[in-house]
């Protein structure tokens, strides 16, 4: 994980998707095409609470989102999902 410079706007955060499976558990090698969006990735960076939500998720914690959740941002050759803390389904 990059050590990114940078601010976050109040309620979103910043998150690391996990990559997407390469293989199935009996073995078989998943083609790019069939791949499926994860799901779930690690928070990087926290924006400042609302005035009416307090921030209740943290840096460094995994996080469960919705399929197409967050807006896709492509930051120093990474890939990163900045997406709203109501967007967020489970916190592991």
């Amino acid at each position: 994980m990059a050590d990114l410079k940078g601010k976050i706007l109040a309620g979103k955060i910043l998150v690391q998707p996990q990559a997407a499976e390469e293989k199935t558990v009996s073995g078989i090698i998943i083609p790019d095409s069939a791949k499926e969006k994860p799901q779930s990735g690690t928070v990087v960076l926290v924006g400042a609470a609302k005035k009416d939500e307090p921030m209740e998720i943290k840096a460094g914690e995994v996080v469960f989102y919705g399929s197409y959740s967050g807006t896709e941002l492509h930051i120093e050759g990474e890939d990163y999902l900045l997406m709203s803390q109501s967007d967020v389904l489970y916190i592991a």
